[in-house]
């Protein structure tokens, strides 16, 4: 199933998101630019079981039992840190040097959470712990303090690597840009900024007349400018000079754009404001016709605030806990706000909620839908390639699991060769799985050829490419031995890869 432009790179895996995150690292390790998790916050009240593999009976009747509220399972914490631990590993290598991972957290597991980050990424890494104000106020409920707060622990894979973090200018002030002049195709609008300053840091270079109407006008304390570039400004007309009550003022104008045309820059703060949980519901209820499809889910403008903290115009997210897919919605919203090209990796395990509400919701916001009152929603385009996570194709020994189908096979191979997805169904009687920017790529496996001897089909012979279907161009051969020279390859266009070894797996 897919929805929209299935080859816009986007992709939503229904299935448990540590085995969807060890199926994914061969083909995304080290790609991805920004994470954004959202685990349970272990409250008590949310039900979930931690049931990942585990060897030791007693371990897997601990584990395997609904995780309780404070004081009725006293090992509450330990499971939490279990279910994440394995998964935050992975999920670092998926980043790349310059990649920014976000977990969102409530105060159940934030100081725990906070050390396990630490131990994985290193303390030098940590960028930030943001403060998310989810709540208007209210709390009639609260017996001591008020909770309006949740917090997002903020890590770099690589500190070093990351640059400056710049935003464009807010809403709020850009409603102070309101005056323009002669330069608004070059340098936007303008807002108005004294010239004179009250610092305390006297610097006698700061303080000189500015000629103006056969008088000269002396700052009561300084000028923020040299005379030099004071001068420049009034001659091009960017210096703004009254007079009230009998004193003039000197202003400068702030223009939105640089020279280079580039607009002005905020910075990002610690503590975000003005987002609400209720928007999220409200979000919801416009697509579903009621909250009750899914439960407190987050605002798609937070995760569109942290996008814009964290990517590039072209970068790949991921999100391994998906939930309602609304990190999906902010990705695909800020591609239509910036005209990007980002992209996004989904993994949702509850199969009711991937396809009735992650699927869904991406649907309708990509395509478009109607709210319940009647107003159409106009699509934000884009797409996205829906799978379900099936058999693993390798034991973790590296080995090609025995249950793996030939095309099952051939999928995970030529993604892996070309990074596209097969162009068809794989046919368990044609050894020609696909053909990527004129290079054939043909796997040897499992009697493909009705030949399961050693030295038989699987095997890359004079006899064997001699029925393998024609190609004239480059050729990709994955077998599990061959018989020829590399002189012999490199006459025929043939690069051999042998099966398993030189398939890539992580």
């Amino acid at each position: 199933m897919s929805v929209g432009d299935a080859g816009s790179g986007n992709l939503l895996v229904e299935g448990d998101n540590l085995l969807a995150l060890k199926a994914l690292l061969p083909y995304y390790a080290g790609q991805v630019k920004c994470i954004y998790i959202d685990p349970p916050y272990n409250t008590g009240n949310e039900g979930w079981i931690y049931n990942d593999n585990v060897n030791s009976p007693e371990i897997c009747k601990w584990l395997g039992k609904v995780v309780g509220g404070e004081m009725e399972d006293l090992s509450r914490h330990d499971k939490w840190l279990c279910m994440i631990y394995p998964r935050l590993r992975l999920l670092k290598e998926f980043l790349k040097e310059d990649g920014v991972i976000f977990v969102s957290v409530d105060e159940n597991e934030h100081r725990y959470l906070a050390l396990l980050m630490d131990e994985i990424f290193g303390p030098e890494n940590h960028i930030e712990t943001l403060i998310w104000k989810k709540s208007y106020g209210g709390g009639s409920k609260s017996k001591h303090i008020v909770n309006l707060h949740e917090y997002i622990v903020c890590f770099a894979k690589r500190i070093k690597e990351i640059p400056a973090i710049e935003l464009p200018p807010s809403e709020k002030v850009l409603k102070y840009y309101k005056f323009t002049d002669s330069k608004l195709a070059t340098r936007g609008s303008f807002r108005l900024q004294p010239l004179a300053t009250t610092s305390m840091d006297e610097r006698p270079n700061l303080r000189y007349p500015i000629p103006w109407k056969d008088e000269e006008i002396w700052p009561e304390k300084q000028w923020q400018w040299s005379r030099e570039r004071t001068m420049k400004a009034l001659e091009e007309d960017e210096l703004v000079i009254r007079k009230h009550g009998g004193k003039w003022t000197v202003s400068y104008k702030q223009y939105l754009k640089d020279t280079e045309g580039q607009e002005r820059s905020s910075k990002a703060y610690s503590i975000i404001e003005g987002i609400y949980t209720q928007q999220g519901t409200n979000e919801i209820k416009e697509m579903f016709g009621d909250g009750k499809a899914f439960s407190f889910p987050k605002p798609s403008g937070l995760i569109r605030h942290l996008l814009q903290i964290a990517t590039k115009e072209d970068s790949l997210v991921l999100d391994s806990f998906a939930g309602s897919g609304t990190t999906g919605h902010a990705v695909l919203q800020l591609n239509k706000q910036d005209g990007g090209n980002r992209r996004f990796i989904l993994v949702e395990m509850d199969s009711n909620i991937c396809r009735n509400v992650t699927a869904e919701r991406l649907r309708r916001v990509s395509q478009g839908y109607e709210r319940p009152d009647g107003i159409k929603v106009e699509g934000l385009g884009g797409g996205v390639r829906f799978c379900r996570l099936g058999t693993a194709c390798f034991d973790e020994y590296g080995r090609i699991n025995a249950e793996v189908t030939f095309s099952d096979l051939a999928r995970h191979i030529f993604f892996t060769e070309t990074g596209e997805p097969i162009p068809k169904q794989a046919k368990d009687s044609n050894p020609l799985i696909g053909i990527y920017k004129g290079t054939a790529v043909y796997l040897l496996y499992n009697g493909i050829l009705k030949d399961k001897q050693p030295d038989g089909g699987n095997v890359l012979t004079q006899a064997t490419l001699n029925i393998l279907p024609k190609h004239d161009g480059p050729k990709v051969i994955y077998g599990t031995a061959c018989r020829f020279s590399p002189v012999r390859l490199k006459r025929e266009n043939i690069v051999f890869k042998q099966i398993p070894y030189e398939i890539r797996v992580r």
